[in-house]
């Protein structure tokens, strides 16, 4: 369930929720996704879009392996190397496009110097209860 207050603002519209209240179940963390395939191919070289869909669908991967889905994620971060303002934008359009607006996971963005791979441009890691 998640919960909106209404004296914060609304989160919604950027793909993630103030607060989730998870029911009692399995509880999964999800190691920090990147744009890797498989056989360590990079997508979207350079490519923000690119990569933090690549990098959703790999988490979508990862928690269907653990018996869930996407709705099952509570929280995420989202690690992104040289973070500006403009990114926002792209990194909300994918979280509504993978999680919608209705009931959207708890989200922080956080900006860094480097990831594991200098490839990298993003990186999300994740909570969930199934």
């Amino acid at each position: 369930m998640t919960v909106n207050p209404d004296s914060l603002f609304n989160s919604r519209q950027f793909g993630f929720s103030q607060v989730v209240v998870a029911e009692p179940g399995k509880i999964v963390f999800i190691s920090g996704q990147v744009a890797w395939d498989k056989e360590l191919n990079l997508a979207g070289e350079n490519d923000l879009a690119k990569q933090i869909q690549k990098s959703l669908e790999n988490l979508g991967v990862a928690i269907r392996a653990a018996g869930g889905d996407y709705e099952n994620i509570a929280m995420l971060r989202i690690y992104k190397v040289d973070y500006k303002d403009d990114d926002s934008q792209v990194i909300s359009e994918a979280l509504i496009k993978f999680f919608g607006t209705d009931n959207p996971p708890a989200s922080t963005f956080l900006g860094v110097d480097r990831l594991a791979n200098s490839g990298f441009m993003i990186e999300i890691e994740a909570q969930a209860v199934i």
